[in-house]
């Protein structure tokens, strides 16, 4: 992955409802969400909305598919996967990374 690629990615995630619209399609997997589901998790209103899905499929985060009268957004699982390889690339120097400790978890929230 390129540098461009991935800073790409981080600045359509670097804005707090793109993060909550992105989250919210990665739990919800394959089946994806509708704009409308998402409106109603969120509470905010269609145009914007439809405003940071945009940018989220522009970054290529998200796919977006046509079925019938309804729009489906679902996680672009190759990218995030390619983001994770990108981000964790030579982690502690090749070695085993050691588990983080229970206090550390709750420190990354």
């Amino acid at each position: 992955m390129k540098n461009s690629d991935a800073i790409g990615a981080f600045l359509a995630l670097g804005q707090e409802t793109r993060l909550n619209i992105f989250r919210l399609t990665v739990q919800r997997g394959a089946t994806g969400l509708t704009p409308s589901e998402l409106v109603e998790k969120l509470g905010i209103p269609s145009a914007t909305l439809s405003f940071h899905l945009k940018e989220l499929v522009r970054a290529n985060l998200l796919f977006v598919e046509r079925q019938s009268r309804n729009l489906i957004y679902r996680p672009n699982a190759v990218l995030v996967q390619a983001l994770s390889g990108f981000l964790l690339e030579n982690c502690c120097g090749g070695e085993p990374c050691l588990p983080m400790s229970k206090k550390t978890k709750g420190a990354t929230s």
